[in-house]
């Protein structure tokens, strides 16, 4: 036993220093490369990555080196775009070169999200997963079929809130969850703990996880993955295998309830069930559709519960903002009724309210990096192919150049100031764009509407003393504000009949 340890102790040594010498060899020439902090021989700036909120970090070596700075990390180029026109000139006009994934060894081999809409590289499956969303939820028309599902799920939310509001954080991932779900599986959720919320929250936080940029050794050392689970120093091995069921229970379990409930002839209409009715679907476009349907499922789910937990932040710490809203949503729609979808076009500081919820509380502060299929000259900058190009939205959205005052919480910036539409930034860039925006931009306006019209929220109070928010996210590539304390009250006893179940 102790001969085979040290084989594999020298031949994962050797190939290290084999795998570190050909990167840097096939990184020349750097000169060339967009400006960024010096290196060091072989190893370059890995001792320069940053461990959490990473997005902070980029955003300094802007400030030093420009919009489009780079590193080089055991000879891996990663080029960071710092502004938003960086991006569109790169990701959005030069789309055809950088619209491929890299291959993330931990989230996306070891764990198995490679199969997912996210992960995928550009190619064949990747325009067929595109062309399932595109038609079924992949514009303002396709999702009007989804909307009355978002208003139910809507109210049944203001009633667990008016219930229980200190149990915020949940009543949120049950009521996007549940949504979701009823969209991609025409699954119904009764229970407070159903296990495909469950299941989706599990497995969408060890995504945000697997692939948080420099959070695994092996995306950087790719040879490593080949170390056994029993070899010291390999727990990222056994970490993976434990995602990488829960990834696979994730997937399976709902597409297999929804093939249940075709086979008796009850299944409700969903995303699902519309690609399978057609019956003359190939093995592999089946089993593309379980994992576009499970990319629906986790990518809508995690971020847009981020996008609403924001929100009530955000309304706790400006309550003249939420004032504002609330003054407008009683002109239009009054205090007899709920807000709905067809109400949106004469809410104009509602729907400005909802555009800075995406800006303000940044979900996906540096996206998942795309990757340069060729070699490219940009700006006079040589971008070598394989490189990875990771735009941070995170400082795009709060681009003092771009928008006033960044970090203050302001809707009226889309209204009077004309500052730019943060969506077109939030959801992606080039053909990496999110696929279900609209079905977030929509989910996002209705609950920021219909609980303004019912609730005051404000800064919780204990023994006289008032808890201050703090606006801080955590680290992933899905970020979260942390947990925080508001108190939630019914704006009358009007709002509590509205609140109130159906008879």
């Amino acid at each position: 036993m102790a001969s085979t340890y040290v084989a594999y102790v020298e031949i994962s040594l050797v190939l290290l220093v084999l795998f570190i010498l050909v990167r840097f060899i096939r990184a020349k020439p750097t000169a060339q490369l967009p400006p960024g902090p010096g290196g060091y021989p072989l190893i370059g700036n890995l001792l320069d990555m940053p461990t959490e909120q990473e997005w902070l970090t980029f955003a300094q070596w802007g400030e030093t080196w420009g919009d489009i700075c780079s590193v080089t990390v055991l000879g891996q180029p990663l080029v960071i775009l710092n502004s938003a026109k960086a991006a569109f000139e790169m990701l959005d006009k030069k789309s055809a070169i950088y619209s491929d994934r890299p291959v993330l060894q931990m989230g996306g081999e070891l764990v198995g999200w490679k199969n997912t809409l996210v992960m995928l590289p550009y190619g064949d499956r990747f325009r067929r997963f595109r062309r399932f969303f595109h038609q079924m939820i992949g514009s303002s028309s396709a999702i009007r079929k989804f909307l009355p599902i978002t208003e139910q799920e809507v109210q049944r939310f203001l009633r667990r809130v008016l219930t229980k509001p200190e149990d915020l954080s949940n009543h949120i991932r049950r009521s996007v969850g549940a949504v979701v779900l009823k969209v991609s599986y025409g699954y119904e959720v009764k229970d407070n703990h159903d296990p495909f919320i469950t299941l989706a929250d599990k497995a969408t936080e060890q995504f945000s996880l697997a692939t948080a940029p420099g959070g695994f050794l092996v995306d950087l050392i790719p040879a490593l993955k080949h170390i056994p689970m029993w070899f010291p120093g390999a727990g990222f091995r056994r970490t993976a295998d434990a995602w990488s069921r829960t990834l696979v229970q994730m997937v399976d379990q709902p597409f297999s309830f929804v093939k249940q409930q075709m086979a008796t002839g009850i299944a409700p209409p969903s995303f699902t069930s519309a690609f399978l009715e057609r019956k003359d679907l190939s093995p592999e476009e089946e089993f593309d559709l379980k994992w576009s349907s499970a990319s629906l499922y986790s990518g809508a789910a995690d971020t847009t519960v981020s996008a609403l937990y924001g929100f009530f932040l955000a309304m706790a710490l400006n309550p003249q903002v939420a004032i504002k809203a609330q003054t407008e949503l009683d002109a239009v729609v009054g205090t007899d009724r709920l807000p709905s979808f067809d109400d949106r076009e004469y809410l104009p500081y509602v729907n400005a309210l909802a555009k800075e919820v995406f800006r303000w509380n940044t979900v996906v502060p540096t996206a998942v990096p795309h990757r340069a299929i060729q070699n490219d000259i940009h700006d006079g900058h040589y971008i070598p192919k394989g490189s990875l190009v990771i735009p941070n939205i995170w400082l795009m959205t709060h681009d003092p150049r771009t928008y006033k005052n960044p970090m203050k919480f302001n809707p009226d910036r889309f209204l009077a100031g004309g500052e730019p539409d943060p969506t077109d930034i939030c959801f992606g860039f080039g053909r990496r764009t999110c696929p279900g925006s609209h079905l977030a931009d929509s989910t996002v306006f209705i609950m920021c509407a219909t609980v303004l019209s019912v609730f005051n929220i404000s800064k919780c109070v204990v023994n006289g003393v008032v808890v201050e928010p703090v606006h801080e996210m955590t680290t992933g590539t899905i970020s979260h504000p942390k947990p925080f304390q508001c108190s939630i009250k019914p704006r009358s006893e009007k709002s509590v009949v509205l609140i109130q179940p159906e008879a």
